[in-house]
């Protein structure tokens, strides 16, 4: 019978390639806790390396027929343990950059659906106190500020003079900014 603890690198190689159970478990003895160490000075984290071991070993097995070495069986596992630790660090690079872009998203959609929900009431807060204006300083000023009529075309559409026409709107704006200036101000310190 064959003492699998005393064959070469090369020789268990061989046998694995083939198949040989007992020639995998040698090769998992003999580096498992090399390997271990290396990884945890890595990554300082066991789970992870034990992670990272048991994908290494899962994947040797599953590959056998296709290793591409033959001798140099303690390099590959080396340079495979330190891929999978590069591949870690990238992943998590990866979703850590992935989290704060979502965070970054989320957080702007949520100031633009604030923003947008301030403007449409303070639209509607508009509306409401120039509704409230007296009915010809409310038709002067929407002349104005709607449909963007100087005063002087107010004043010939209205058949009034332009100082009157300027007077209304003053006394439209004196109005709203006492209504709506309180409103202002708080808003402009909450979104400031």
């Amino acid at each position: 019978m064959v003492s699998y603890n005393k064959l070469s690198d090369a020789e268990l190689v061989s046998l694995f390639k083939e198949g040989d159970e007992t020639a995998y478990l040698e090769i998992y003895d003999r580096y498992k806790t090399l390997l271990l160490h290396h990884a945890y000075k890595k990554l300082g984290n066991l789970q992870d390396v034990d992670d990272i071991l048991q994908e290494l070993f899962t994947d040797l097995w599953n590959k056998r027929d296709r290793l591409p070495f033959t001798s140099n069986l303690s390099g590959y596992l080396y340079t495979a343990v330190r891929n999978r630790i590069f591949n870690l660090f990238y992943r998590r690079q990866r979703e850590v950059s992935h989290l704060e872009s979502l965070a970054s998203f989320a957080e702007a959609g949520a100031w633009e659906a604030d923003q947008l929900l301030l403007e449409k009431e303070l639209s509607l807060l508009i509306e409401k106190e120039i509704r409230e204006l007296s009915p010809r300083v409310r038709e002067v000023f929407t002349l104005s500020r709607d449909q963007g009529l100087s005063h002087r075309e107010i004043a010939l559409q209205l058949g009034t003079s332009e100082q009157t026409v300027s007077k209304q709107i003053s006394q439209a704006l004196k109005m709203l900014k006492v209504r709506l200036g309180k409103l202002l101000f708080l808003i402009l310190l909450l979104f400031s």
